[in-house]
């Protein structure tokens, strides 16, 4: 019988093992501050709890974070994840690419699996792309539609959702507002019982709607670009209404 809890015993540490090299569960980094929607309008002066990341498929070297600054490497391309889910809340973040082309991104309601082919994972994409990344990837000498780089919404790896301002299944924000390789750009993001509305440096510019996933983790994209995120932070709404079709497995 002892032989027997024994055995039992080295096969669940060996299943905790794999699972941490499948999604490389590692805490990297503290960056952002997360706070109560309550708190936010009563306890202005609190800087809140700080948000830990935990790898997924990149490494500690992608990342390097100085207090309000996350330096991001770009390689290898995958995510890092929020360590807890987050269901009803508004992001808001800087963000700049440091090479002309860059690409990046947040992933809201992620799974945070990473795809064995693209290495990205399941979620609602909230897209950053450097401007010159339409003239980079031209086909034929043609363009890419100039869409891309001024802060498209779309649901990634599985994930569906209706957009407001179609471009095929991506959603195009309405004016175009991103600034360039070396300058801040700011986003707020608010995510609602899956709704996803973008604010680029100061206007709501782009929206998406019912979402097949609508509580989950938080991913920062590497992409095989440096760029750097700062001054990150999550307020939490009130939850919606408990349906667990739309959240994603635990990790």
């Amino acid at each position: 019988m002892r032989n027997k809890n024994l055995f039992r015993l080295l096969i669940g540490l060996l299943l905790i093992l794999m699972g941490r090299l499948a999604y490389g569960q590692d805490r990297l980094f503290q960056f952002g501050q997360e706070k109560s929607y309550e708190e936010t309008l009563l306890e202005t002066k609190s800087k809140g709890k700080a948000i830990n990341w935990i790898d997924v498929n990149t490494s500690a070297s992608t990342w390097k974070a100085k207090g309000n600054l996350l330096i991001n490497k770009g390689n290898p391309i995958g995510v890092v994840r929020s360590e807890k889910m987050y269901e009803n809340f508004i992001l808001t973040v800087e963000w700049r690419h440091m090479e002309k082309g860059g690409n990046s991104g947040i992933f809201v309601w992620s799974d945070a699996k990473a795809d064995p082919n693209t290495r990205l994972p399941m979620g609602m994409e909230v897209q950053m792309l450097e401007l010159d990344w339409v003239n980079i990837h031209a086909k034929d000498g043609v363009q890419q539609p100039i869409a891309y780089v001024h802060g498209e919404l779309f649901g990634a790896g599985g994930m569906t959702a209706s957009p407001d301002n179609p471009r095929g299944v991506r959603s195009k924000s309405v004016e175009n507002r991103c600034l360039g390789v070396g300058q801040w750009n700011r986003y707020t993001v608010v995510c609602i019982d899956g709704t996803v509305k973008l604010a680029v440096n100061g206007k709501f510019v782009n929206s998406i709607r019912l979402a097949s996933k609508r509580k989950g983790y938080i991913c920062l994209e590497a992409e095989g670009a440096l760029m750097e995120f700062r001054n990150l932070q999550v307020v939490e709404l009130e939850p919606g209404v408990e349906r667990p079709e739309f959240v994603v497995d635990a990790l």
